[in-house]
């Protein structure tokens, strides 16, 4: 059975007030809210495990290694690699991005090219612009269209035995249009040898994630938009291409042997965990994916969708709204101005003095606004625990915002 009042019940923060108003937090796409669970393992980390790992004989530090690496094997179950030293474990998605955009510079020369698209976040964007400043690569972009979804036909005519790399979301974090990524790695499959890179950000806490069908050569998600402590994060990679690939930071943990002669590197996943690791922020990651596991992905799934369906509906039935991709298909986010009374942050500040947290600006992706013609959006976006009175109060909000800036 789903429960939200049991579910809402795991999570304090929910019981606070914001400007003497019950707290409606609607940022789920910027940052989830953490059940007292995953809270309660990062805690007892530190007052009851607090060593460093990997490398001490102590009780502590094989207690702390135990619990970091039963997390790793957890997450290598959530997304489905093959193995678990093929979970690398990373501050969030921009580290994991910038790590391959890193790694893969000694692949392209002058002249590859590297393909992404309209929807990015910027940390899809710039790692490949710094790429291809230090090889001289060429950036091509997959265009959307007025409704925000990508016109794969000009994949068709981009993909070439001169792209080296794809790099797409499987969700767009300012709009949360859900990109066709199986037909984008099927076609690049079938036209390249290109490396594919897909940023799941927005995608690993709304639904399942399996990199092996998926067939991706990365895939990168951060923790503190699944329920889990910031700083954490994870990057897959297949294990060949990891191996073949040379690390990304140097220092202690990810060396075989080092002397003034010369390194030697260590095995998978070490070679790219170099220092002291998030230890109590990745074992509370691994208690994320038990709370989204014991909830049910299809529930999440499925409830967010219905808060979705009702939002968008509600919100059309006001006047003068403008929804971003209303009609592609969406996952967790309504993106929305309201036309001709002000700007996006004007509407935020309203709805904060209601207690409801929303999201204003360009969220990272220019281009998409600059493409729309735009300088930013309201963002409303769901989590699990979110209900269908909170869409209700947004709703009272976005009137009195309406009437209040016309």
């Amino acid at each position: 059975m789903f429960d939200i009042q049991e579910i809402r019940s795991q999570f304090t923060i929910l019981n606070r007030e914001v400007n003497g108003k019950p707290l409606v937090y609607l940022d789920n796409a910027a940052t989830s809210q953490k059940p007292d669970s995953v809270l309660k393992i990062w805690n007892d980390y530190y007052t009851e495990l607090n060593a460093n790992v990997h490398r001490g004989i102590h009780t502590l530090s094989q207690l702390a290694t135990e619990e970091m690496e039963l997390s790793r094997r957890k997450i290598q179950k959530f997304i489905n690699a093959k193995h678990d030293f093929e979970v690398i474990f990373t501050k969030g998605t921009t580290e994991g991005l910038n790590l391959i955009a890193y790694i893969l510079t000694q692949k392209l020369k002058k002249d590859d090219e590297i393909i992404i698209s309209y929807l990015e976040h910027h940390s899809n964007i710039v790692p490949w612009q710094l790429l291809c400043e230090r090889t001289g690569a060429k950036l091509r972009v997959i265009p959307i269209d007025e409704n925000g979804i990508l016109q794969l036909n000009y994949l068709d005519d981009f993909l070439s035995e001169k792209t080296k790399v794809v790099s797409v979301n499987q969700v767009s974090n300012a709009l949360g249009i859900v990109n066709p990524i199986e037909e984008i790695i099927a076609k690049t499959r079938k036209n390249s040898d290109a490396y594919i890179v897909i940023d799941g950000a927005q995608s690993a806490p709304h639904f399942d994630i399996d990199v092996q069908q998926m067939d991706c050569d990365f895939f990168v998600f951060s923790g503190h938009k699944m329920y889990a402590p910031m700083g954490t994060g994870i990057l897959y990679g297949k294990q060949e291409i990891l191996e073949e690939l040379p690390p990304f930071h140097g220092g202690g943990e990810m060396i075989a042997t080092c002397s003034f002669d010369g390194t030697t590197y260590a095995g998978l996943p070490f070679k790219y965990e170099a220092g002291t690791p998030n230890v109590g922020g990745n074992i509370a990651l691994g208690a994320a994916v038990d709370f989204i596991e014991k909830t049910g992905r299809q529930n999440i799934q499925n409830h967010e969708n219905a808060l979705l369906e009702y939002a968008q509906r509600k919100l059309l039935e006001l006047e003068n709204i403008k929804i971003y991709g209303e009609k592609a298909k969406r996952t967790g986010v309504v993106s929305f101005n309201l036309e001709g009374v002000g700007i996006s942050s004007d509407v935020g500040m309203i709805l904060d003095k209601m207690g409801i947290a929303v999201r204003t600006g360009h969220h990272c992706t220019q281009p998409i606004m600059n493409f729309f013609n735009i300088a930013g959006t309201v963002r409303a976006s769901f989590a699990v625990y979110n209900t269908f009175e909170e869409i209700d109060k947004l709703l009272e909000g976005v009137k009195k915002a309406q009437k209040m800036l016309s």
